[in-house]
């Protein structure tokens, strides 16, 4: 007879087994079927950059366990895989090795299918696609030229971040320090012609349809819509003295307005050079702005710096009141938001009155407390309440929220200034100066302007064979092949863009094209689309928090907008996993802290890799590395293997459960099991604390091994032994699908496990025979009871002072009051 000592979990064979059937057998393909209720399961897809890493591990196994888990629950699920194909690292590892972008690319996919493949995840992969194949692009293209149409994209000269490295555009979020995020290499600004998508005209929706999101993340809805921005307020004009410009401001506190005292305006800001040209300040400003920008640019955006500027030498007057103030140039000014010139009010803001207190500039209170009054010398802080008004002309002695209606209304009256509602949003800038990526289908002809290529001739696919040299500058600027081309409208010679599109907008629509990724008529399939979307569960990254997500927003209302979709969300939940940390740092490459989970498929097992990233960390926070926590995985998993296969005929032959026929520790099992299941279901299904769920299957083990494993006396009964290790099975195959399936078989089930309805629990059975009640005296506790559940109050409190230890902590004393949580505790309050 086999002992548990001597048995092998092949973990590879069995493992290669079931990875192959589920791959032969397109297990996991779906198609729309108006009978099932439908799940779309989707992780955000990966860039191909050569090899999975436990980031991913972690992020993919966490969907599959939904995904299996809602296949068990009668749910039609639909669970895609893809990759984010275009981008910068291909043509890096182009120039680096002196290949193409697209082999490099292809290979890499190659390799990383193979890599999930052997993970298990059950994805259909004939819903498989990657967005640099002119199949996928087409479409994109052919929503630029729709949008262009309905206005929704322009062009327009700008300031940018320029990487001379890496020869592209960078988004603001994408300098980080004054740097590249990718070569590290410091950013410049320069001046260029590019493209942009209008999601301005969709800042009110994004904003309000915030609300909407219930099964979103509070903290990723807060992030939203504060890139958003949304702020109401006061815009109007300052005069400059001694000229024809003026100096438009947008506040949000028109109340201040008599006091100020002076005007910041942002080293960016157009007038500053304008106002300094050829004075004593120019060349002092001028190397004061050069420096701030520099310094910014090297900030990290949650760093605040100390408050800096420098007097231009101008004046401006305030409309309201026709008091001169000085101009300066500030530091803490953004130009990006609202005007770039903020009215300085230091005696009602805190930024104001330091920088105000630095430059010995006056400070006016023009708000005070209802029964204080405001010293301006003894301030040693802005006050920035609500007040009452004074020294405000005829709006002194109102309340300042009900003054703020009544100067807008006086500033509109008169005509320098009227109601505004800002964002900080702006306008999508999608050009890149790269090669790899999808080619805007716009041609410029001197004669008729830009033109859209004509829809017919979609899609303008990239040239197969470029040479991209070592400052990674596109080719496509200067290869006559590409860009020579004639005009839609009269022609004549045109030249074709030789920019492509951010890769952002790939990742802003796929979730829509896995739907019908073989659909050949249309960019989207209305019956599949309108069967599969929304995503029913998101999964990614917080990192991907702002832009991307709000970026596919957009898309999916420009979409709906353009008769594709007919919703306006995409996403319905989202959760967003936490880091993988090693050494206390975020495993990556650059750090050398990089664990390859192909060494630990190999040494373990994917069930073992599967397992350790879902127990070690709820999904939602970090997970530390622990290799000890791998290896833990591993023996439990070899654990269970040999006891079933120790016990397997017992198990096949046992019959189903009759509750009357169980003795005590039957009953324990017995119960153990229904509260498993329980705690699992309540673990997946409402939290996804996968960690606790696996922990709850780990204590039914033990309860197990300690009945019925070798080591153990009297034998519980068979039939419990069976329903114990069916519903361990059952629990633990959405996450360590490969090893269950197996053992599902070996125990005589001929239907696939993942076939299976999840299993049910008996709350009678699961309800416990006693329970703990802690008995306090003064709030400190002395004893514990056990006790039936929900005994009542009148029965709990002479059982509680009949207690020995209690009488004890009660001599000499007089009981005042007991106080009976039910189910949990007694205290007797006693002096």
């Amino acid at each position: 007879m086999a002992t548990e000592t001597n048995i092998h979990y092949d973990f590879a064979a069995i493992e290669k087994k079931w990875r192959t059937k589920w791959l032969t057998e397109k297990t996991f393909k779906v198609t729309e079927d108006a009978s099932l209720p439908k799940y779309y399961l989707l992780e955000m897809f990966p860039y191909p950059s050569g090899k999975i890493h436990m980031g991913h591990v972690r992020n993919y196994t966490i969907g599959d366990v939904v995904a299996r888990y809602k296949r068990m629950m009668g749910f039609h699920v639909m669970h895609p895989m893809g990759w984010d194909a275009f981008g910068l690292p291909a043509e890096n590892a182009a120039i680096k090795n002196n290949t193409q972008p697209a082999k490099w690319t292809f290979e890499n996919i190659d390799y990383m299918r193979t890599q999930l493949q052997r993970m298990g995840f059950s994805y259909d992969w004939d819903r498989e696609l990657a967005t640099c194949r002119p199949e996928y692009y087409r479409w994109e293209q052919l929503f630029f030229i729709k949008m262009y149409e309905k206005g929704l994209v322009y062009r327009k000269e700008t300031k940018v971040n320029w990487c001379e490295t890496c020869q592209t555009v960078l988004a603001n979020e994408q300098v980080i320090e004054g740097t590249c995020w990718r070569c590290d290499q410091e950013v410049r600004d320069r001046k260029m012609h590019g493209w942009f998508f209008k999601i301005t005209d969709y800042t009110e929706e994004l904003l309000a349809e915030c609300d909407t999101l219930t099964g979103w993340p509070e903290k990723v809805l807060t992030m939203q819509k504060n890139w958003i921005g949304r702020s109401e307020g006061l815009e109007v004009e300052f005069p400059v003295e001694n000229s024809t410009d003026t100096l438009k401001i947008f506040t949000t506190r028109p109340d201040t307005i008599f006091g100020v005292t002076f005007m910041s305006l942002a080293p960016e800001h157009p007038l500053v050079e304008k106002l300094t040209q050829g004075t004593d300040h120019e060349h002092k400003v001028k190397a004061f702005v050069s420096r701030i920008i520099t310094e910014k640019q090297k900030q990290a955006t949650d760093q605040e710096p100390e408050k800096e500027g420098i007097f231009t030498g101008c004046y401006c007057t305030n409309p309201f009141n026709g008091e001169r103030m000085p101009i300066y140039v500030a530091n803490f000014v953004l130009m990006e938001y609202g005007t770039g010139a903020v009215m300085a009010v230091p005696a009602h803001d805190q930024r104001d009155f330091e920088f105000a207190r630095k430059y010995t500039i006056p400070v006016k209170v023009v708000i005070t407390p209802s029964e204080t009054t405001l010293v301006p010398e003894d301030m040693t802080e802005a006050y920035c309440e609500p007040g009452i008004l004074t020294e405000s002309g005829q709006f002194t002695n109102l309340a300042s929220e009900v003054a703020k209606k009544s100067i807008i209304d006086h500033a509109e009256a008169l005509g320098y200034g009227n109601r505004q509602v800002n964002f900080r949003l702006h306008d999508w800038g999608i050009s890149r100066q790269r090669y790899w990526g999808s080619p805007i289908p716009m041609v410029h002809c001197k004669t008729c302007g830009i033109q859209p290529v004509p829809i017919e001739e979609l899609p303008v696919t990239l040239p197969d064979q470029v040479t991209i040299d070592q400052t990674g500058k596109s080719p496509l600027h200067t290869m006559e092949s590409f860009y020579r081309t004639t005009c839609p409208s009269c022609g004549g010679d045109a030249r074709r863009e030789t920019d492509t599109m951010d890769t952002f907008v790939e990742s802003s629509w796929y979730f829509a094209r896995y739907c019908c990724p073989d659909f050949t008529d249309g960019p989207l399939k209305k019956e599949a689309v309108d069967y599969w979307l929304p995503v029913d569960q998101y999964i990614g990254g917080v990192e991907h928090a702002i832009l991307h997500l709000l970026y596919s927003r957009f898309f999916t209302k420009v979409l709906r907008d353009l008769g594709y979709l007919t919703i306006s969300e995409p996403f319905t939940n989202l959760l967003t996993q936490g880091m993988v940390i090693k050494d206390g740092k975020k495993m990556s490459k650059s750090k050398g802290n990089v664990v390859d989970p192909n060494d630990l498929i190999n040494k373990y097992g994917a069930d073992t890799v599967r397992l350790f990233s879902l127990f070690a960390a709820p999904p939602d926070k970090d997970l530390e590395w622990n290799h000890q926590g791998v290896e833990g995985a591993f023996r439990f998993l070899t654990r269970f293997f040999r006891f079933v296969i120790t016990n397997l005929e017992t198990i096949r032959l046992a019959p189903g459960v009759q509750d009357t026929d169980l003795d005590d520790q039957g009953r324990a099992l017995h119960r153990k099991v229904h509260q498993t299941i329980r705690k699992v279901s309540t673990d997946i299904e409402t939290r996804f604390h996968f960690n606790t769920a696996i922990s709850a299957v780990m204590e039914l083990s033990n309860m197990l091994h300690s009945m019925a494993g070798e080591e153990s006396g009297e034998k519980v009964s068979p039939m419990v032994i069976r329903e114990a290790v069916e519903a361990m099975i059952r629990l633990l195959s959405p996450m360590t699908p490969h090893i269950c399936e197996e053992l599902w078989q070996m125990i005589g089930h001929s239907t696939d496990l993942f076939r299976t309805k999840w299993p049910n629990f008996d709350l009678e059975a699961a309800a416990e025979e006693e329970i703990t009640v802690v008995v306090q005296v003064n709030g400190k506790v002395r004893s514990r009871l056990q006790v039936a559940p929900d005994t009542n109050e009148d029965e709990l409190k002479p059982l509680a002072l009949d207690d020995e230890r209690i009488e004890k902590f009660l001599e000499g004393k007089t009981v005042r009051k007991i106080i009976v949580v039910p189910n949990k505790l007694i205290n007797i309050v006693a002096s």
